[in-house]
Order: structure tokens, then C-alpha cells, then sequence
């Protein structure tokens, strides 16, 4: 369990300082027969950095409770 806690640890730290995710899909503009226009969407997906604290914090949680158990 205590593994676990670390991995959840390192999750929430990453979650804490990159707080946001940019993706790219390709959407057709005209399609003429043999000529295609293409071009790239932007996707952005946001989230506060608590929820990186707070998972940190159920990670530490279940580290105390293993070293609590143990």
C-alpha cells in the first residue's frame, strides 16, 4: 500500500504543476474530389492545482495508514 501511496504522491505533484493538457485533432475544412483542406483543432483541457493537492493528500493518507498498520 505504501507503493501505491507513492505513485498517487508523484500523480498529484504532476497534477499540482502542469495544470493543463493541450491536444490537437484534424478537422476537414473542403474535401473537392482529389484536393482535401485539413487543418489543426486545438483542445485544451484545465484543472486547478488542488486537485493535485488533494490527491497528494490521499496519498500521504494511505502512506500514514500503512506505516499506522505496519
Amino acid at each position: 500500500m505504501k507503493q501505491i501511496g507513492i505513485v498517487i504522491m508523484i500523480l498529484g505533484l504532476g497534477l499540482t504543476l502542469f495544470t493543463a493538457v493541450t491536444f490537437f485533432t484534424r478537422e476537414k475544412v473542403v474535401d473537392l474530389g482529389v484536393v482535401e483542406i485539413t487543418k489543426n483543432q486545438p483542445h485544451y483541457l484545465n484543472w486547478s492545482p488542488f486537485i493535485g493537492m488533494a490527491v497528494m493528500v490521499v496519498g500521504g493518507f494511505m502512506i500514514y495508514l500503512d506505516k499506522k498498520k505496519g
